[in-house]
């Protein structure tokens, strides 16, 4: 890693927020690291606890990652309790407002009167974290990243099919390492990316999944096949990506859920992904996101090395090689964004 000082590298899944500050001059190993709840595991609790409490809510803020808190406001509705949003705020639940209302969720320009608790959303929130770090003499540097998944905003098509169509147009426009991360050049239509640079000006972004390949990366043993071919694999909690590497060039990317991959499962569509069997309406109409694979992507062999990553990696036991840049497997995402940082031009 070449120099660019202090960076506050923030790995955001449906699980965890995984934090690292880097720092020049000192072994990564002793940077400050922090894995701490979602966001949006945050807010679902949040909204929980209002629908125990009988409450109504109101959610103020910007657009951020749903999941669990989606889940946690349907409950919310569903035990008979109002829920209002501004509109940012409501593009969490659905990118359509006609879709968001017609689950009940009455979209306000303004906060309505009354005994209602309002819940902020947003996926970082750096005066949260500086109050918490300041207790161990620790500031925020000025360059951050960020990695959260972005399915993008499809109205009236679906986001899975959305998501994917990009990253086909990344392959075709042959992607490598380098072109996952941005910053002035965020695609219009990753709005949750452009919400988190609202509450970080200047934020360097990524997806989480990129994030944690680039992570891998950096471990000694993967890097020494990178120049070969790498078949990388991010079992994460929610999302399953595998993407087939060969030196900077990526030449195929797999996306689907992982609650819906077995060992089983996972094992065989690995195995066909790297020898192009698996297409990309299989996956789509298995409730995944797709995969594509160039024509002119090299011989199958050269990405015999299975390198695996993410939370739920134990789905790919066996498989494969466990990459555990810098003696921490979880942190690979951010130190993926620190790398990416660095490269950045």
């Amino acid at each position: 890693m070449s120099s660019r000082g202090r960076i506050l590298a923030i790995d955001i899944g449906a699980g965890t927020q995984d934090i690292l500050l880097y720092e020049d001059g000192i072994p990564v190993e002793n940077c400050v690291k922090m894995i701490v709840p979602s966001a949006t595991k945050q807010v679902a609790g949040k909204i929980a606890r209002a629908t125990t409490a009988g409450r109504d809510i109101y959610l103020s803020g910007h657009l951020m990652g749903g999941g669990p808190m989606v889940s946690a406001l349907k409950k919310h509705l569903a035990a008979g309790l109002q829920a209002y949003a501004a509109p940012s705020a409501a593009k969490t639940v659905r990118d359509d407002p006609r879709e968001v209302e017609a689950m009940g969720v009455q979209i306000v320009q303004e906060r309505p009167d009354g005994d209602l608790l309002e819940i902020a959303l947003r996926d970082i929130d750096l005066d949260k974290l500086a109050a918490a770090l300041v207790h161990y003499d620790v500031s925020l540097p000025d360059i951050v990243a960020v990695a959260v998944q972005d399915h993008g905003e499809a109205i009236g098509k679906s986001n899975r099919k959305f998501r994917f169509e990009h990253w086909e147009r990344f392959l075709r426009d042959g992607g490598t390492v380098a072109d996952l991360i941005y910053r002035d050049n965020v695609p219009p239509y990753f709005t949750r990316m452009l919400a988190v640079q609202e509450d970080a000006p200047g934020a360097y972004v990524m997806d989480t999944g990129a994030a944690a390949v680039r992570g891998a990366l950096l471990d000694p043993v993967v890097g020494a096949h990178q120049k070969d071919g790498v078949l990388m694999v991010n079992v994460g909690n929610q999302h399953t990506l595998a993407a087939l590497l060969k030196g900077d060039r990526i030449w195929g990317i797999f996306e689907h859920h992982s609650g819906l991959m077995t060992p089983e499962k996972l094992g065989d569509y690995l195995q066909r992904f790297v020898q192009g069997k698996v297409t990309n309406a299989e996956v789509y109409d298995d409730n995944g996101h797709g995969c594509a694979v160039l024509p002119d992507a090299p011989a199958a062999e050269c990405f015999d090395f299975l390198v695996i990553t993410g939370p739920q990696r134990h789905k790919a036991q066996g498989m494969g090689y466990f990459a555990v840049p810098y003696g921490d497997m979880m942190l690979s995402g951010s130190f993926g964004l620190v790398a990416a940082v660095k490269e950045y031009q």
